[in-house]
């Protein structure tokens, strides 16, 4: 049996960053694939960063009761496929779900064998800069991924382990020590 990881953070913490640069070392550890309704960003891959489908789609799954999580954030919806989990964690892979904190909750609460990383920002006025500085959203925007970040921080002691990304190298450095221990 295969394990899962969840790897949950505030909007700009650099989790996807993160994971990108460690994934690669593990031949045995396949990142989760979620659904959304959001837009692509600039170089997102369909398939590969996510799977885009309609609000419509999104909420018909909901129905289906297809979704091993799923939540609202910042006014897209976001899923994991429940049939694809279980396969994979059945085919004895260990796999990686980069989600939010709401997500995350509610597979806490499956009381599945998983293993919970939060990863926090070095600072909430660096948090700020990296959403500016990506020049992908709004003001408007950025001030409510800041404000829902509050609400995520606050939540960061259900997790087992914590990684502040002040430096990614040595972020990159903890987290591949947490997958190797869970790992063996």
């Amino acid at each position: 049996m295969g394990r899962l990881f969840v790897i949950s953070a505030p909007s700009g913490a650099g989790k996807t960053t993160l994971i990108k640069k460690v994934l690669y070392r593990f031949e045995d550890l396949y990142y989760s694939v979620s659904h959304t309704t959001r837009a692509p960003r600039q170089n997102e891959q369909e398939g590969c960063d996510y799977f885009f489908i309609s609000t419509d789609e999104f909420e018909r799954k909901i129905a289906q009761n297809h979704w091993l999580e799923w939540a609202k954030v910042h006014d897209n919806y976001y899923g994991t496929s429940k049939s694809v989990i279980k396969s994979s964690l059945e085919k004895g892979q260990s796999l990686l779900l980069d989600i939010d904190v709401q997500g995350a909750k509610k597979i806490m609460a499956l009381d599945l064998d998983m293993v919970s990383i939060f990863i926090m920002p070095p600072s909430f006025e660096i948090l700020r800069q990296r959403l500016e500085n990506r020049g992908t959203d709004a003001e408007e925007v950025i001030a409510r991924r800041l404000e829902n970040a509050k609400w995520e921080i606050a939540q960061k002691d259900l997790y087992q382990y914590l990684i502040v990304n002040d430096n990614l190298d040595q972020a990159a450095q903890v987290l591949c020590s947490i997958l190797k221990k869970e790992m063996a």
